[in-house]
């Protein structure tokens, strides 16, 4: 047994299970409990974790400690079903069931492909067309990601209260219409995986740049993401766009030792040392690549995952091929034209045709009432207006910016490139 002196030393390896193990243990209560009581599940797993957090600092930390919060969790349920009796008859039955399964491990290596199904039979179900797409993704950030609330929320750019009201009205929704755990077949489950998908990558990209916080990266949810994007290409639901969305976030992924310097701030794509990137993501990632050519699919992941393997195929920053690069942004818009995309075409576009092109496709941007408030769009003008050695127009775009909710590392960049400006005058 480990011994942790304090709450400082616990909470960082509560986080860190939490992150791995709280999707596996509420789909296992779950699986048992029914969907009906998802809640319960959650609420379970919870407590765990408080106790945890109340005992270890005091006690240690177990060697298991995985087990340990496993078996915690189900003695919790345990003593809710035999206390309140909300299942009648199947009282009994349910509580030797709850007492058998929580003598497993969730590291249980011989029971790993046990506790992939449960997952993938959550998740699936988190997506279920009775619900709406904004519930399945904050319910499946919740019940399998472990999100909060709260990151939930930053997620979405939403009111905290509103994402809580949404996780009620789904579990509500969950138990008034019946749904189960069973794995949906034909044009059902083909709406269902694409709601899987886009839950997986709403999740990476939360962790791949936080919206606010003193972290750019949250790695932990973006290897999550990729965890659980992985459990889908291995199952048998997978397609094409599964495998492309896993190559995706791989070649994305192996980029954040990168990203940050050792002083956590910024480091521009061009300016990354490519040296720190990971090379076993990026194989991981052209593994799934290839597996996505299968068939005539062509969806936004396989060609987003192209301009990723473009960069990673990159020595250095002077052979990327732009054209191409371009010329997948193009195939891009025609398959999602959505304002984000037009913005990073336009930074293409800055790098094949000259910044005064860019900034004449950026500036409509700004008109479109989705990228208000998003300083993305403001820093990219604001950085071809400095090309352009426009250096008033520059600074007025990097304040606008900065009014913006965004990371602090990609504030202190904001600022850095606001005094450049002053500098250039």
């Amino acid at each position: 047994m480990g011994v942790v002196t304090g709450s400082s030393g616990t909470e960082p390896l509560l986080e860190h299970l939490f992150r791995h193990q709280a999707g596996r243990m509420v789909a296992r209560l779950t699986r048992l409990l029914g969907p009906a009581h998802v809640g319960l599940a959650e609420d379970t797993v919870q407590e765990a974790m408080v106790r945890a957090l109340q005992t270890w600092p005091y006690q240690g930390v177990p060697q298991n400690a995985a087990g340990w919060l496993f078996r915690v969790a189900h003695n919790i349920a345990i003593d809710v079903v035999r206390r309140d009796r909300i299942f009648g008859e199947k009282t009994d039955h349910l509580i030797a069931d709850l007492t058998r399964s929580s003598v497993v491990s969730p590291e249980d290596p011989g029971l790993d492909g046990q506790f992939r199904d449960d997952e993938l039979r959550m998740i699936v179900m988190c997506c279920h067309p009775e619900l709406s797409r904004d519930a399945s993704v904050a319910l499946s950030l919740k019940t399998i990601g472990g999100f909060s609330v709260r990151e939930i929320a930053r997620a979405f750019l939403a009111e905290e209260a509103t994402i809580a009201q949404r996780l009620v009205r789904a579990k509500r929704q969950i138990r008034e219409r019946h749904l189960t755990l069973d794995m949906p077949g034909g044009p059902d489950l083909t709406r269902r995986l694409d709601s899987v998908l886009d839950v997986i990558y709403l999740m990476f990209n939360e962790g791949y740049s936080a919206h606010e916080g003193e972290s750019l990266i949250r790695q932990d949810l973006c290897l999550e993401a990729l965890r659980l994007g992985r459990l889908v290409a291995a199952s048998s639901i997978a397609a094409p766009r599964v495998h492309a969305l896993v190559a995706l976030m791989a070649l994305q992924a192996a980029r954040l030792p990168a990203r940050v310097d050792e002083a956590g701030e910024v480091v521009l794509l061009d300016d990354q040392d490519r040296a720190r990137w990971d090379q076993g993501l990026i194989g991981l990632g052209f593994h799934h690549f290839e597996r996505s050519m299968v068939g005539e699919e062509v969806s936004a992941y396989h060609v987003q995952a192209a301009i990723a393997a473009t960069h990673a195929r990159a020595t250095e920053p002077r052979s990327v091929d732009w054209p191409l690069i371009l010329h997948l942004y193009d195939q891009l818009m025609a398959i999602e034209p959505t304002p984000v995309v037009a913005l990073n075409r336009a930074v293409t576009v800055s790098k094949v045709r000259g910044p005064a092109e860019a900034l004449a496709l950026v500036e409509p941007l700004e008109l479109d009432p989705t990228l208000d408030h998003y300083h993305l769009l403001l820093a990219v003008r604001g950085q071809l207006l400095l090309e352009l050695a426009r250096s008033a127009e520059a600074a007025a775009c990097f304040r606008r910016a900065l009014a913006c909710a965004c990371s602090e590392p990609e504030r202190r960049f904001l600022q850095r490139r606001l005094a450049q400006c002053g500098a250039e005058r």
